[in-house]
């Protein structure tokens, strides 16, 4: 009986050792998935290029790809008509009217010399982009005094216009300024240390410490935004159950 048993105790062996290998080779596989996976949350979440925004890695190539898909959208169509796609330039947009008109000595007729007389134009609308101006506001509160206390030795009170309102105190930040950070940031996805080399262009050392600190600061400014807007949102919770 044992004989016979034997050799199939040892298949049974050989099947159990296979199966264990396999099995042993699936979970390195997904312990190595899994670390990978850990790996680039890390570097998503606390890397340098976690301030950046979705799709960023095909920033350089955006051009090329849409050129790629519009041509081949071309060729799936058999027949394709030109026609204009152009949309009008917004009314409201500042315009400068640049006329390209002949000279005196160009209106004159090459045939017969008469002067020529004008049966209308051409227009074509170019859309001019103008960098972004970075000023300082210098502001200045001239001190007054009376002469007269003076001379009599009274008490001299000083006058002086008070403080403008900053949204930063003795900060340099004006509101414009924060609102173009804030903005920039959370809303087009420009994380801060590019916005800084941005500011250098202009020979402005502007830390990201310091615009972190802004921002940090710029938020105690939308508490009272914010609670104003929950009791709002509470009230139409209440009002609806």
């Amino acid at each position: 009986m044992k004989s016979k048993t034997f050799p199939n105790d040892i298949e049974q062996l050989k099947v159990l050792l296979l199966a264990e290998r396999a099995l042993t080779a699936q979970l390195q596989q997904a312990n190595q998935y899994l670390l990978e996976q850990f790996r680039l949350a890390q570097q998503k979440q606390f890397g340098k290029s976690s301030e950046g925004f979705a799709g960023q890695g095909e920033l350089f190539n955006e051009a090329e790809e849409i050129a790629a898909i519009v041509e081949e959208e071309q060729q799936d169509v058999s027949y394709c008509r030109k026609k204009p796609t152009r949309k009008p330039l917004p009314a409201d947009l500042p315009r400068e009217v640049v006329i390209h008109d002949l000279t005196d000595e160009e209106k004159v007729c090459g045939c017969c010399h008469g002067q020529l007389h004008k049966m209308g134009e051409d227009k074509a609308e170019k859309l001019d982009f103008i960098p972004a101006q970075v000023k300082v506001i210098e502001h200045v509160r001239p001190k007054y005094a009376c002469r007269s206390c003076e001379k009599t030795g009274v008490t001299n009170t000083i006058k002086q216009a008070p403080v403008p309102v900053s949204p930063i105190p003795k900060g340099i930040a004006t509101s414009s300024l924060l609102s173009q950070l804030i903005t920039s940031k959370y809303h087009y996805g420009l994380p801060l240390y590019r916005q800084e080399s941005m500011f250098k262009q202009y020979g402005i050392e502007l830390s990201r410490k310091t615009m972190s600190d802004w921002i940090l600061k710029s938020a105690t400014l939308f508490e009272p935004l914010i609670e104003r807007l929950k009791k709002e949102l509470l009230k139409k919770c209440y009002s609806s159950g």
